[in-house]
């Protein structure tokens, strides 16, 4: 286990490595590729939010001067069934379907087929020759309308998945799961305190800046080099294979940067279009996103439907609970409900407990990972409950929870035992914390609750490149959307104990380093940093190698101390200290280039806890809820860049903030979205935000050599709940949907 030592670099917050390219417009995003004779994509998306799709007639546009190629479902291979790895997950045949439709288009905005023209007007001009001849149907918009038996189909040959036996008609319930301990009728008969809640959550978008873009170039010898702005890189060229069925040999994926992603880019959308027109049009095609097609045609969060029952003894221990969890899937089964039951329940000390959770379809976007995904949903409906309970019992909020915190030796809902975490800490923290213990403003309320998130390992690869001068390069092949380079280039520095300034790092593409799963899952500073410190520690037992070599000495004589090669203590050589700068300089005599590599699939992410901790006011003229105080206190493990954990937290809790008062999908009866766009679908800016105060605790992660615990998920549980549970406090009552915007809350408290 990390011990709480002074690092030399590791724990400061030096300038990050991309910021000057970034403020100076230098960087280059999605829609920054250009290349000789491009042309420019466009997708034709559906009308209708459910309708069969009777024929698709390309012959006008493609008979248009200046359009090159245009391709609609026929153009794909047959969809396959099978498995897509990574954080986002799902079927192979689906995936290929949401890409482009074939014989139903399933929400609207579906695209029904995809034009390359010498301009984007044209391309635009293009789409409005392609005739669509549509059936349309019942669109199935309302969660519980779905599950309905006699509910129209999106899909007649989804049969519910993981019941004890096949059913016999098909169903919009795509899967069900349930998690389960002792005995829980008996653990509510020794309740004495009771309580219940019903909770509804609408869709939400992760609202990142930069659109969705690409662009592909195929040569003549069908080798496809694809840029995009992902989480993933490998991850896409192995869904555009399956998609398209092509070897994955013949495809190269570019990284660009990223203008933020948070789960919403580990989804593929354009590439196979742009490759596919690529191919038939024998030039680079760029597509490029608009806001609105963001919003209509690609994944948001699931919308929820949440039932918790919570029984606890008169001193507050949690005696059972149940949790009912229904999820939107959007038009493609994959909602997040597997994580969301396993967070529900995991902050706290329950031995009795029941969980089902269930992938509902409905004619909307196949929804995609949010931050978290599905734990904020769940856990809202639990926090808000818990914060129910201590009312019924009049005890401190913190105080419930910190009776019932899970701790090490703890198992979780979803199986494993906790090593070592931080909740207790957490908790602690915040009950001693200055926002805590001042008091709560005239007229407004105070909210309190808990996030969690598992974190997860998978696998990465990294290369540590020693340059002649003995400055130190790192190649990894994860999109840096979290401050992932700094992060790299700290943990390198404190292994090879050079300074911060002497490293850099590059992100490989798809052809230059080893595979790496996506950016996703707070996995990256942990699972690639990792790699990254094995590589150094490869590099190390490599200098250490040169320098016994020169000095005439046997391996384990040698030590390496402060960046450089020294005698072990006792060892009678009259040598000088070799820097990494001298062994590079003399690498051609010793063995030639100094290069490190290592590549893993990482056990062992360390779970991640925060507390957090609102003041809210609500006017009751208007139902306007203003935040007037925030604080987020998480445990990272070891902070890497303070500064940079920070900003995930704050992040996080903006964005939760935001989905809690006013983000919400709104469609109408036909299935469209009525507020596609930053207007009218309303994210927080800064003046909507108090300044949001954060505390880093640190209970080092046993499994990594630095202690790191994933923080970018985590953020965004807690505040749903912790706003919640603040206007509860402020206006006395309990109001059960989100988002709490005015009219909302105007309504709940006229009908008080």
């Amino acid at each position: 286990m990390a011990e709480a030592v002074d690092y030399k670099v590791i724990g400061t917050s030096p300038v990050r490595p991309d910021g000057v390219d970034k403020v100076t417009g230098r960087a280059q995003y999605g829609a920054d590729m250009n290349l000789p004779n491009m042309i420019y994509g466009k997708v034709l998306r559906s009308p209708h939010a459910h309708a069969r799709i009777k024929s698709v007639d390309l012959s006008k546009a493609l008979a248009m001067p200046g359009v090159y190629a245009a391709v609609s479902g026929a153009d794909f291979p047959q969809a396959q069934h099978g498995e897509i790895g990574g954080e986002g997950g799902g079927d192979v045949a689906d995936l290929a379907k949401n890409i482009m439709a074939r014989d139903k288009v399933l929400y609207h905005g579906h695209a029904v087929a995809a034009v390359a023209a010498r301009s984007v007007q044209l391309a635009e001009a293009a789409l409005e020759a392609i005739d669509v001849s549509y059936e349309p149907l019942p669109p199935v918009l309302d969660l519980d309308a779905a599950m309905a038996v006699d509910a129209t189909l999106l899909d007649e040959n989804c049969f519910t998945k993981n019941l004890p036996e096949k059913p016999d008609k098909p169903s919009n319930i795509a899967a069900v799961m349930q998690l389960a301990r002792g005995d829980v009728e008996a653990g509510f008969a020794d309740a004495d305190v009771i309580v219940e809640g019903e909770y509804r959550i609408p869709m939400a978008h992760q609202g990142y800046i930069e659109p969705h873009a690409c662009t592909a170039s195929v040569n003549e010898g069908g080798q496809a080099t694809v840029w995009c702005c992902t989480q993933g890189h490998f991850e896409f060229r192995a869904m555009a294979s399956k998609v398209l069925n092509m070897n994955i040999a013949d495809l190269k994926f570019i990284a660009s940067e990223i203008g933020g992603g948070f789960g919403g880019k580990t989804v593929l959308y354009l590439e196979p279009l742009a490759i596919l027109l690529s191919q038939k049009s024998h030039r680079p095609v760029k597509m490029t996103m608009t806001r609105e097609e963001v919003f209509r045609a690609t994944g948001p969060t699931s919308g929820t439907h949440c039932k918790v029952k919570v029984g606890a003894k008169k001193d507050g221990t949690l005696t059972a609970a149940t949790a009912w969890l229904a999820y939107e899937a959007g038009a493609f089964a994959g909602a997040p409900m597997g994580p969301g039951a396993m967070s529900i329940f995991a902050p706290y000390r329950l031995d009795n407990f029941h969980i089902e959770a269930l992938d509902v379809l409905v004619n909307k976007p196949k929804v995609a990972a949010y931050r978290a995904p599905g734990a904020p949903q769940s856990m809202h409906a639990m926090e808000c409950a818990l914060d129910d309970l201590a009312r019924e019992l009049g005890m401190d909020p913190i105080d419930l929870r910190m009776k019932n915190a899970a701790e090490e030796g703890t198992q979780a809902p979803y199986g494993p035992k906790f090593p070592a975490i931080g909740f207790k800490a957490c908790l602690e923290a915040a009950k001693q914390h200055p926002h805590y213990t001042r008091p709560i403003p005239e007229g407004a309320g105070r909210g309190v609750a808990a996030g969690f998130w598992f974190n997860v390992g998978m696998q990465s690869s990294a290369e540590v490149h020693i340059n002649e001068n003995g400055t130190v390069t790192v190649v990894e092949g994860n999109p840096d959307i979290g401050g992932s380079r700094a992060s790299m280039c700290l943990m390198a520095a404190e292994t090879l104990g050079v300074t911060y300034e002497q490293v850099r790092t590059l992100i490989g593409d798809t052809e230059s380093t080893g595979f790496s799963n996506v950016t996703g899952g707070s996995r990256t500073t942990f699972a690639t940093g990792m790699a990254v410190v094995q590589a150094c520690e490869d590099i190390i037992a490599q200098c250490k190698a040169r320098a016994a070599a020169t000095w005439g000495v046997d391996e384990d004589q040698v030590e390496w101390e402060d960046g450089q090669a020294v005698p072990a203590p006792g060892v009678n050589a009259d040598v000088k200290p070799l820097s990494l700068a001298d062994i590079a300089a003399n690498a051609a005599r010793t063995g030639g280039p100094l290069l490190g590599r290592a590549s893993l699939n990482a056990q062992g992410a360390g779970a991640s806890f925060a507390v957090n901790i609102a003041d809210v006011k609500v006017d009751r003229d208007t139902g306007k809820v203003d935040v007037l105080s925030y604080t987020a206190i998480q445990d990272a493990g070891k902070a890497i860049h303070p500064a940079y954990v920070e900003g995930q937290m704050q992040g996080g809790a903006a964005q939760g903030i935001g989905w809690a008062l006013n983000e919400e999908y709104i469609f109408n009866t036909d299935g469209v979205m009525e507020n596609a766009g930053f207007l009218d679908y309303r994210i927080p800016v800064a003046s909507d935000l108090p300044m949001i105060d954060t505390q880093i605790i640190e209970v080092p992660n046993p499994s990594h050599p630095y202690g790191v615990r994933g923080v970018g998920e985590t953020p965004i549980v807690a505040p749903l709940a912790v706003i919640a549970n603040a206007v509860r406090a402020a206006t006395g009552l309990r109001i059960n949907d989100l988002p709490f915007s005015p009219p909302r809350v105007l309504e709940a408290l006229d009908n008080a």
